[in-house]
This record gives C-alpha cells, sequence and structure tokens, in this order.
C-alpha cells in the first residue's frame, strides 16, 4: 500500500492490502486444505506445543471487543498470534513433508500481511494488546504450556480472521 494511507483513513479502516490478503488466506485456510494438510498428514492426534497466548479463539475477541479494545489492535493481535502459530508448525516440519509447502504458502501470506501491518507502533494498540503481542513473541520454550493439533491452530486462525475482517472487507463464507 501507499504510505500514508493509514493515517488519512484512520486506524479502523482495513488497508486495501490487507483485504486481499485475508482474502487469499480464506481460500488457503479451505475446509478440506485445512483437513488434508493439518490433519491427514499428521499422525493420528499429533499436537504441537504452543504458549497460552498463542491460542486465540473467538471467545478471546468477543471479551476483549467488550473491554473496549479497537478493531485495528484485534486485527493486529490477531496476525501477531497467527503467524507465530504457523511459525509453530512449519518448525516441527522436515521440508520433504507434504505439509510443508502448504504451511509455506501461508507463512508468505503472513509476511505480506506483516508488511501492512509494520506501520502500526506498539503505542498504536492498546495497553492490552501490547502486553500480549509482546507475551507471544518474548516467552521462551519453557513456557509453552498447551499442546493443540495443528489444526485446531489454523481453524481458530480462520475463525477469528472472519470475525475480524468479514464485514470491512467482505469475506463472504463460502
Amino acid at each position: 500500500g501507499c504510505p500514508g494511507v493509514l493515517a488519512v483513513l484512520g486506524l479502523e479502516a482495513t488497508a486495501p492490502g490487507e483485504c486481499e490478503l485475508t482474502r487469499l488466506l480464506q481460500d488457503k485456510l479451505q475446509y478440506e486444505m485445512r483437513l488434508q494438510y493439518m490433519k491427514h498428514y499428521f499422525p493420528i492426534d499429533y499436537t504441537v506445543q504452543v504458549q497460552y497466548e498463542e491460542v486465540l479463539r473467538p471467545s478471546n475477541i468477543t471479551r476483549l471487543r467488550n473491554g473496549t479494545v479497537s478493531e485495528t489492535a484485534l486485527r493486529y493481535l490477531w496476525f501477531h498470534v497467527s503467524s507465530q502459530a504457523v511459525l509453530r508448525i512449519r518448525e516441527v516440519l522436515p521440508e520433504k513433508h507434504p505439509s510443508w509447502k502448504y504451511t509455506q504458502e501461508l507463512c508468505q501470506l503472513f509476511d505480506a500481511l506483516g508488511e501492512e501491518y509494520s506501520k502500526y507502533r506498539q503505542t498504536d494498540v492498546e495497553a492490552v494488546v501490547a502486553d500480549l503481542v509482546k507475551l507471544v513473541h518474548s516467552a521462551g520454550a519453557e513456557s509453552r504450556s498447551k499442546a493443540v493439533r495443528p489444526k485446531a491452530l489454523l481453524d481458530n486462525c480462520l475463525k477469528v480472521m472472519r470475525m475480524l475482517y468479514g464485514v470491512p472487507c467482505e469475506l463472504g463464507v463460502r
């Protein structure tokens, strides 16, 4: 996007790039793909270790919204948690794994989204979100304390994405 566009639109508006990228993500996160790449290609009941803060569900968003956190901050949080979740899944995959390329493609979409969000500073988002984002990135491996199925991580990613971008980006639920 062009520099300065966010300032003109006000931060609440989504940048055109955000909508384009979330649509691409929605395509990549179709149920069949999540099922195949994140469940069928993994051993039965396989889980990835994540931190509590790396699990972001619709209920968390609802709670933060009720705590008057801005939509912008919620999207910023979703971006950090989701891109981290994809990295967690990638960490366990060898390059020859059939899901590797899929997670690679997700990573690239998140990197592109990261460009959109790099314009934000911690000060643009409410302290509660800034703190959560810090936790997501700062904690060492020893604090990871939740075993989550790879598919569940991406299920959450998609559900929350639809909550946050569905209306402004017109993500028709297919």
